[in-house]
């Protein structure tokens, strides 16, 4: 079954087009690292170099926030990652 990943609209280019992609991992980390073994631009989107997620990356666990510590949230078959950019602009 696996865990579902909403990407958002702005990264459609970085995942082929796609919408939601399925994964497997027991952490939001583990799934965020098969969802860029599938898609290997996903990581400049996501990561700075250091391994920590962007300050513009919001990651939520259905539909609930996963802030702090959101990369070792444990997640399980059939929760669905929703990965949120905060944009600004003007």
């Amino acid at each position: 079954m696996g865990v579902q990943i909403y990407i958002h609209t702005s990264q459609f280019p970085l995942t082929n087009g796609k919408e939601v992609v399925e994964v497997e991992g027991n952490t939001v980390r583990k799934c965020l690292e098969n969802l860029i073994g599938k898609y290997p631009k996903m990581e400049k989107g996501l990561f700075e170099k250091k391994g920590k997620l962007h300050p513009f990356v919001e990651i939520y666990i259905n539909m609930e926030t996963a802030y702090p510590d959101e990369l070792s949230k444990p997640v399980k078959d059939g929760d669905k990652i929703h990965i949120i950019l905060m944009l600004a602009g003007g």
